[in-house]
């Protein structure tokens, strides 16, 4: 096929489930943090993504963005990609335009592998590993409870945890922030790997350089692979001095978007590890291209991944199309990962992830299980124009 012609392209919202995250204004259930996208083509050929955003800001922008993609060649994502962004400038750069565009940007790779039968990774370079191990994302909690969810994720074969948000930080309390880490490291044994993360992205974090300079030798004494958000997002040359000092590697990104936002970060060595969110940056183009960029600068790679099973996807054939890119982030206890595929994510014996090798992002979604979560599932399948 030389050409598949975009015909259609819908947002679904998710709500119903949507777990907690430890903001300040904190997530309700039946809020909607996350959208699926479906991209239907002339060929019957339908590609999907994931949005980091409400599912009402998705469908606006799809709106405004239409005349753009539609009869638009969806075996050109990146060309396609970047002539949304590149045409949509003037309505803001970052927000949740750009967040619409990850999503087609993804449903775009999907929809190329599955015409030329080919995983997402391969089409993005090649394969460097056909596996690789997911961190069990979980919210902070108090020691006790804490220590009780992470010791039922180590059971069930998880060996890399973070643990972010909560109480970290925003009790004022330095030593309930220590108590937390300690009951962390106790209750997944000194084997596994371990990091947190402040969330300094919150509305009005009340820490700086200071504290987070006290803190990271703290984490230091409980073996941390690394130091998230510690700082407010703007704070770049704070940033730099804390990644000078720390003993433990400083890591951040997440609410980043465009390549172009990443190159001062990146540059200037303000991170030690950066984390760009492929739901909300851009999509797999724009992620792709963020993570050469940092490889170019000797910063590792990894990236956010705090959505849905799609989102998921994606990350994983980055993972597998990236050489020194060893862990990818799963939220656990999210029905949005685990309950709206035919086939759920499943670790091995040795607690990593498959990297799936079929066409696409190699996964598929569940009509039925998807019901619980959005109102009309069907238009992720059927293009009802035709």
């Amino acid at each position: 096929m030389q050409s598949v012609k975009i015909t259609s392209v819908v947002a679904a919202p998710l709500f119903g489930a949507s777990p907690k995250g430890g903001w300040s204004s904190e997530i309700k259930p039946e809020d909607s943090v996350h959208a699926l996208i479906a991209v239907h083509t002339d060929a019957g050929v339908t590609g999907h993504g994931s949005v980091f955003s409400d599912g009402r800001l998705v469908q606006a922008a799809i709106d405004v963005l239409r005349p753009l993609f539609e009869g638009e060649n969806a075996l050109d994502p990146e060309r396609v990609a970047e002539k949304l962004n590149q045409n949509s400038f003037w309505m803001g750069r970052g927000g949740t335009l750009t967040h619409a565009i990850s999503g087609i940007d993804i449903a775009l790779w999907d929809i190329l592998g599955k015409v030329t039968a080919q995983p997402v990774g391969r089409l993005l370079g090649g394969i460097y590993r056909q596996r690789v191990q997911p961190y069990c994302s979980l919210l902070m909690q108090e020691p006790a409870p804490l220590a009780d969810t992470l010791r039922a994720m180590h059971e069930s074969g998880f060996r890399a945890f973070k643990i972010g948000w909560g109480p970290f930080g925003r009790a004022l309390d330095t030593k309930l922030d220590e108590a937390i880490v300690r009951a962390a490291r106790e209750a997944i044994g000194p084997g596994a790997k371990l990091f947190v993360d402040a969330g300094a992205s919150d509305a009005h974090w009340p820490h700086g350089l200071k504290w987070a300079l006290r803190t990271a030798e703290m984490l230091d004494d409980y073996d941390a692979g690394w130091f998230e958000e510690p700082l407010r997002p703007d704070a770049i040359d704070d940033y730099r001095e804390l990644r000078r000092a720390s003993p433990v590697p400083i890591a951040g990104g997440e609410v980043l978007t465009r390549r172009q936002t990443f190159l001062p970060w990146l540059a200037r060595g303000a991170l030690d590890i950066v984390q760009p969110d492929v739901t909300k940056v851009g999509g797999i183009s724009e992620q792709r291209r963020i993570a050469w960029l940092a490889d170019d600068f000797g910063v590792k790679y990894v990236g956010h991944g705090w959505n849905t099973a799609v989102g998921l996807a994606a990350d994983l054939q980055l993972a597998a199309a990236m050489p020194l890119t060893d862990l990818v982030e799963f939220i656990g206890g999210s029905p949005y990962v685990d309950d709206i595929t035919t086939e759920p994510p499943t670790l091995d014996p040795e607690g990593y992830l498959p990297i799936p090798m079929t066409p696409g992002l190699g996964v598929n979604l569940d009509r039925e299980r998807l019901a619980r979560y959005t109102p009309d599932p069907e238009l992720l399948f059927s293009d009802e124009r035709r």
